[in-house]
């Protein structure tokens, strides 16, 4: 993917304010997406014989030209999740957060994924235990 400087800013500008996962810290996307952009890309391709059926492979200004406006719609969907734009546009109704067979269900998967980073190994297996052996 050839990535001009300026779209690169932009995505570590983005990584930089994105929030850190606390389920999962050692599975960074922030990590993972600056790698993709600060590593040299890799450009070879495995060799394969050329088929006439297939056109041939576009040049490299003609790929960096119609790879731009993608980036920018890439750039600027990571910017929408970042300022969280979709739940502004389109708001959850309390009816939806608060299912009638379950009022509660949303407040204690919160209330359970803000506790799991900082329970211990015990607790951990004490939980899982829990849910194998449930009786009715």
């Amino acid at each position: 993917m050839a990535t001009s400087v300026r779209t690169t800013k932009h995505y570590l500008r983005a990584l930089s304010r994105w929030p850190a996962d606390i389920l999962r810290p050692e599975l960074s996307f922030q990590a993972t997406m600056r790698a993709r952009f600060l590593l040299p890309s890799s450009t070879t391709t495995t060799a394969s014989p050329p088929s006439s059926s297939s056109p041939p492979p576009p040049t490299t200004a003609a790929a960096a030209k119609d790879s731009k406006p993608d980036e920018l719609s890439q750039i600027n969907a990571l910017y929408s999740l970042l300022e969280n734009r979709y739940s502004r546009k389109y708001p959850l109704s309390d009816a939806f957060l608060r299912p009638a067979f379950n009022p509660t269900y949303y407040d204690d998967l919160l209330a359970e994924i803000n506790v799991a980073p900082t329970r211990s190994w015990v607790g951990r297996m004490l939980n899982r235990w829990k849910g194998f052996l449930r009786f009715s």
